[in-house]
């Protein structure tokens, strides 16, 4: 990463779009919350740097990542799970920006969800060619709550589907400070992320960085 991943842009006004029943696209919400964000993001990388992790089937993904919070979502030989531990440093992931969690709490309630307390934030890096099949949000314990996703640098497809993976998915441009927040009866949709276009963001260069809100507990 560079300092000039993390520079901050002007402030513009949000606007909602549904997606689902239980799902929203709020558009430009992080607002003048942008700053602290990304210098909170740059301190986790620092301590966790993102990494590609390989599939229980020893596929690498093509998308990189790290961790925030009470644990960090992991994937290896053994398979998928939540681990309290970088199982790279042996030690525990990063803790979770206060500003973090305050926005995850703003944008779940303009999605209709009060009390909205995420313990993780999964922190998923982009470049041009990366992509996330599509797949279910199902290792967590609390299905109650719902899932808050920030947007960041490069523009992104977003394909929502239904409950089933043969469900034919409708697919959301993704810019930059946009939040996508599902819960109710579309938390458990199939979602995934078509392969990045080739681009480079001001501030941000060939990259798109998804921040991933969850109630694991």
């Amino acid at each position: 990463m560079t300092t000039d991943l993390f520079a901050c842009f002007p402030e513009a006004r949000a606007s909602r779009e549904e997606m689902a029943e239980g799902a929203v696209l709020l558009r430009s919400f992080i607002g003048d919350s942008e700053a602290g964000l990304l210098a909170a993001l740059r301190d986790i990388v620092a301590q966790a740097p993102f990494r590609r992790m390989f599939t229980p089937g020893g596929h690498q993904m093509s998308v990189a990542m790290t961790n925030c919070g009470s644990a960090g979502w992991v994937t290896d030989r053994s398979g998928y799970r939540y681990d309290p531990e970088d199982p790279e440093t042996g030690k525990p992931w990063p803790a979770m920006p206060p500003l973090f969690r305050e926005l995850a709490d703003r944008a779940a309630q303009s999605g209709g969800f009060s009390g909205f307390e995420p313990d993780v934030c999964l922190i998923n890096r982009y470049v041009p060619g990366a992509k996330m099949s599509l797949h279910q949000d199902k290792d967590e314990l609390d299905f109650g709550a719902p899932i808050v996703s920030v947007s960041l640098g490069l523009p992104a497809i977003f394909m929502f589907g239904g409950l089933k993976r043969a469900d034919k998915p409708r697919r959301f441009r993704l810019e930059h400070g946009d939040v996508a927040v599902w819960g109710g009866p579309s938390r458990l949709f199939f979602h995934g992320v078509a392969p990045l276009a080739e681009g480079s963001h001001p501030a941000m260069g060939p990259q798109r960085l998804n921040l991933t809100f969850r109630k694991i507990r």
